[in-house]
């Protein structure tokens, strides 16, 4: 028998709760499933406070029981996807996204996503078409490539490569490019699940042709060169050149693959003009060379595959393409980020442009910023200071770019504090924390959301100056 004074007894039957009039408007505008729900998570936190006799945390639950159904409510049913402003600096965000598209690709993906298209329907014809003439034909094009092949991501593509060429066989790599990156994709793992077994040539720091042509057996079926996209060597290195490498798997008759990881189009500007481009491991002669569209690129997740015919031809003819491939909405995207390249205008995309942002327009930015935050008297101090932006997404982590922020240091709360608030807003905003600041690079805020930036601080931190 439960004690009269069990604050279980206190906690009201399920029944009546939806009868009560904020949770009867809930369920009209979020429906009974999502507020039924909510209920239960809010009488089992109820329950939980009441066995463990917290009784002032009981009562402050109790009192606002309404409204935290509503507001668990509420936030069940918004999309779990949801925009968010990177102020981080880091422009290609694997966690944030990586790379935003422009509202102009991004209404031409919507045009398509929202109605039928040509997507395998040849419209000369007017017969059956193939999906592969649409950004594939122009990124051949764009490249004077043979052949082309699109796929979900770039970890997708190496292992199409992989298993393509080398099912059964052995893969020659250099151990200083046995790569690890975000999200646990590992070279060597690719390699196994790709079928193949990894030979490791050379050593860590240095790496000769030579060491390639005598690790070569009857078994060796891949020679793979992988870009040190999201680190670097220095000091007392060697590495075997991507021809002489090429001239290796003529004469011996191996396929030659390059994955490039970040991959770009167009030489970037200083100081990201190192970086290779997927035009110069063409020109080198691979076979295939690999890269991802959703880095440098600008564009949508995707795995590039591009090289000569033949093996392109085969990789295609290889039964994991198909559930490898893009959809239309990918391709839409795809095509439309390549088109602005081919016209001389990829700095119109987000990321590119971002990239090549000159320091004094983002400093700029910073103090206009801060100009008018300074009108809204906070509860902090606020200040511009010069900090370094990165690429991000595994590409150039050598580089920092020069960039300007605004810090903000709260005088009521923790800086640690802050930043949640700031995750918890309407908007969502990221940013960094640095010498008990919050820091947001304005590097990476698009165009547009300063205002927003500044409503949430003012809505946190207004208070006497």
């Amino acid at each position: 028998m439960t004690p009269p004074d069990d604050l279980r007894r206190r906690i009201p039957q399920v029944s009546k709760l939806l009868e009560r009039p904020v949770v009867k408007s809930a369920i009209a505008a979020r429906g009974r499933a999502v507020v039924d729900r909510a209920v239960q998570e809010r009488i089992a936190e109820l329950r939980g406070l009441a066995e463990s006799r917290a009784t002032a945390d009981f009562e402050r639950a109790l009192e606002s029981l309404d409204a935290r159904i509503a507001e668990s409510s509420e936030r069940a049913a918004s999309y779990s996807l949801r925009r968010v402003i990177n102020a981080t600096g880091v422009v290609v965000h694997t966690n944030l996204g990586r790379a935003p598209l422009s509202p102009e690709v991004a209404a031409h993906v919507a045009s398509i996503a929202s109605s039928y298209s040509n997507l395998e329907f040849d419209l000369e014809k007017g017969d059956r078409g193939h999906r592969e003439a649409h950004a594939e034909g122009r990124l051949r094009a764009m490249l004077k490539a043979e052949a082309s092949v699109v796929v979900n991501n770039n970890a997708a593509a190496v292992l199409l490569t992989v298993n393509t060429f080398a099912e059964g066989r052995e893969v020659l790599v250099s151990r200083g490019e046995l790569v690890e990156i975000g999200g646990s994709f590992r070279i060597p793992e690719i390699l196994k699940k790709g079928g193949a077994r990894l030979v490791e040539v050379g050593t860590t720091n240095r790496t000769r042709l030579q060491d390639f042509a005598s690790a070569i057996t009857p078994k060796t079926g891949l020679i793979l060169r992988v870009h040190p996209s999201n680190f670097r060597i220095v000091g007392f290195t060697e590495a075997a050149d991507l021809k002489d490498l090429v001239a290796l798997g003529r004469e011996r008759n191996i396929t030659v693959v390059e994955d490039l990881g970040s991959g770009l189009l167009d030489q970037m500007p200083a100081p990201l003009d190192h970086e290779a481009t997927i035009a110069e491991s063409l020109d080198a002669g691979v076979d295939v060379v690999t890269a991802s569209g959703d880095k440098l690129l600008g564009g949508p997740q995707a795995g590039l595959l591009v090289g000569r015919k033949s093996p392109v031809d085969a990789l295609r003819r290889n039964p994991l393409y198909r559930a490898l491939r893009v959809d239309k909405m990918t391709i839409a995207a795809l095509d439309s980020i390549l088109a602005l390249h081919e016209a001389g205008q990829g700095d119109a995309l987000p990321v590119p442009r971002m990239l090549s942002l000159p320091l004094l327009e983002i400093e700029a930015r910073a103090e206009a910023l801060k100009a008018s935050l300074a009108r809204a008297a906070l509860a902090a101090q606020v200040a511009v200071r010069r900090v370094d932006s990165a690429a991000g997404g595994g590409a150039a982590p050598d580089i920092a770019l020069p960039s300007c922020a605004l810090a903000v240091k709260p005088r009521a709360m923790s800086a640690d504090a802050l930043a949640t608030r700031l995750r918890e807003a309407k908007t969502p905003i990221i940013a960094r924390i640095e010498d008990d600041a919050v820091l947001f690079d304005l590097r990476t805020v698009l165009p547009g959301e300063e205002p927003e930036i500044e409503q949430t601080l003012i809505e946190i931190l207004r208070g006497p100056a």
